[in-house]
């Protein structure tokens, strides 16, 4: 089969598309053939080794996963003996990360656990992009940021998959939001529905009198200590991802804020697939859209993940395995 394989840490462009073998599934797994993937920032960190912490988890001297991707959207090829859940033909979708990657691959063995039933009104690109950016701004604004009707709001990498979700997830709950980013994604929020959005190579968020109750950060790229005076009091930080070094910082300044200040900063700790259910009902619902950048042809793979590291892409990086992008 078809895969893009990742032999040695460096730059995306040392990625090759080439054959390895079909897997076969175990007892409790199922067999996918994949239809779309999308293209997370594991991705772009595993490929790079970088930062190079991450070596701990993806393998010190050469990366112990041959095939990038971790989120995807296809149909049950073949189910192991023991699999209850899914049958030869069903569309699937879901984040595989709890389970390695390996989504960037004509097949891919999952267990049964990593999938969900692919509702039949959401598209197979548009079903690649929601599982894991869904899940993030699911849970960083109702679980963790404990999101209320009518608070002013604040997402950093606004224009990113994550932020596209959150914005729509907010104004459900009534929310006025501003949203942070720049270059071409900007008239995209606008068209979204942001009430308001800062460009920031042109503007600093931090240096306005503007406050909010709750901020959610794609980005993580400042210091703790600068979004919580950002922060009405009683007010919530929430990241869903970012740089470790300045992960450490939140985790380490959360507690002398909270005690000081009166404000919290957490950190999401991603639970995948949860809740998966609730955001396609809201898709059939049409209370929810997928920005999809793309989808492109496997074989850009290397370059789109470029892209997508570079900070270019609207929405999610979508690649499509079949010949016809409308799927």
């Amino acid at each position: 089969m078809k895969a893009l394989l990742l032999k040695k840490y460096g730059p995306p462009e040392a990625l090759t598309l080439g054959q390895i073998d079909k897997p076969a599934p175990g007892p409790h797994e199922v067999l996918v053939r994949v239809h779309a993937a999308a293209i997370n920032d594991f991705d772009w960190g595993l490929v790079r080794g970088r930062p190079r912490v991450y070596r701990l988890m993806y393998g010190l001297i050469r990366p112990k996963h041959r095939v990038p991707g971790m989120e995807l959207a296809g149909t049950i090829e073949a189910v192991g003996e023991n699999v209850k859940s899914f049958a030869a033909g069903d569309a699937v979708y879901g984040d595989i990360s709890e389970y390695g990657f390996g989504a960037l691959a004509e097949y891919v063995c999952v267990p049964e656990q990593a999938m969900r039933r692919k509702p039949p009104e959401l598209s197979f690109a548009d079903a690649a992009s929601l599982p894991h950016a869904g899940g993030l701004a699911l849970q960083g604004l109702r679980d963790v940021g404990k999101i209320q009707t009518g608070q002013k709001i604040l997402i950093n990498g606004a224009g990113g998959g994550v932020g596209v979700l959150a914005l729509q997830i907010a104004k459900l709950h009534g929310a006025t939001v501003t949203g942070v980013d720049t270059g071409a994604k900007l008239s995209m929020m606008k068209d979204l529905g942001y009430d308001c959005v800062l460009d920031f190579r042109k503007e600093d968020f931090s240096q306005r009198s503007e406050r909010y109750d709750l901020i959610l950060d794609c980005k993580t790229n400042r210091s703790p200590f600068v979004y919580a005076r950002c922060l009405n009091p009683g007010g919530t930080y929430v990241t869903v991802g970012g740089a470790l070094p300045r992960l450490l910082q939140v985790l380490l300044a959360a507690p002398w804020i909270a005690r000081t200040q009166n404000k919290r900063l957490r950190i999401v700790a991603l639970k995948a697939n949860k809740d998966l259910e609730y955001l396609g009902d809201l898709y059939k619902n049409r209370q929810l859209r997928c920005v999809v950048d793309g989808p492109y042809a496997f074989s850009e793979a290397p370059a789109r993940i470029r892209y997508f590291g570079e900070g270019r892409h609207s929405g999610k990086v979508v690649l499509t395995l079949r010949n016809d992008r409308s799927q």
